[in-house]
């Protein structure tokens, strides 16, 4: 595994950024697969591709553009990471943390966490959006590991971000599930009895990342809001097969909404 020097590597890529815009965002957004038109909405957008930055990790994953987009929703100003990175692309836990620590750099005291689930529950249906209340950490990483002294809170997901979800979805009309979101290493779908575990032990949709970047964010004292795209149901559910097409197709059609919820958020929580 080549050698990956956080500090240094942080240093390089927040110099080149800054070089490029000045803004100061409070709030960030990490969009999943197939979300990325959510950058649509942002005004005054400067879009930095990430293979441009140096040190920075690249996606490799279809569905994940790889760019930052700095710009303003009203007169917010915000980071948007267009796609992220997957521990199967690389291996390297610090690697997937690293939108993280740059969101931290530039002073975000907010973070968005989207992403493309399987339904577990059987109230699902695929075009969900699903308001992460908490999660199952089953990639067995530890991305605590990092941080000599971590302020640790135990309430991930932020209750009050959470409450401002609900009445946003309530008063927009948005039929906004809740559940425990599992997150596995991939790249592999899981199987039927893999899937019936996840569901004995609490979980309601499962994916391929979010649960150490919401680890990390919370023991820098960022404050997370999570929403789950249901894209599929998940192996053993529903008898069809399953693709990462389809992944990327249903999270399009349901990015008006997606969007909506989002941009209420921000403006409400703002």
């Amino acid at each position: 595994m080549e050698n990956f020097n956080l500090n240094s590597n942080l240093l390089e890529s927040t110099q080149y950024i800054n070089s490029i815009t000045r803004i100061k965002p409070k709030i960030a957004v990490i969009l999943g697969s197939g979300l990325g038109d959510f950058v649509e909405i942002i005004k005054n957008r400067i879009s930095i591709n990430t293979r441009e930055i140096p040190k920075y990790p690249i996606s490799t994953v279809v569905g994940h553009k790889g760019k930052i987009i700095f710009g303003k929703i009203d007169k917010i100003p915000v980071m948007i990471f267009q796609g992220r990175i997957h521990f199967y692309e690389t291996g390297n836990l610090e690697k997937i943390l690293y939108p993280i620590y740059i969101a931290k750099e530039f002073g975000v005291k907010i973070l968005v966490v989207t992403n493309a689930a399987g339904g577990i529950n059987r109230h699902y249906k695929p075009g969900d959006l699903m308001l992460i209340t908490d999660q199952i950490n089953l990639t067995f990483e530890n991305p605590l590991k990092f941080i000599p002294k971590q302020s640790y809170n135990t309430s991930l997901y932020d209750p009050n971000l959470i409450s401002i979800a609900l009445k946003v979805a309530k008063s927009n009309r948005i039929l906004l599930q809740q559940g425990v979101y599992c997150g596995v290493k991939g790249p592999s779908y899981e199987t039927a009895a893999e899937i019936e575990m996840f569901r004995r032990i609490g979980a309601d949709a499962v994916g391929m990342s979010t649960v150490n970047e919401v680890l990390l964010a919370n023991a820098l004292g960022i404050r997370v809001l999570g929403i789950s795209c249901i894209t599929n149901m998940s192996t053993g559910i529903l008898p069809q097969k399953l693709s990462h097409n389809e992944v990327t197709e249903v999270a399009k059609l349901v990015n008006y909404t997606f969007s909506l919820l989002l941009t209420e958020c921000i403006r409400t929580i703002t």
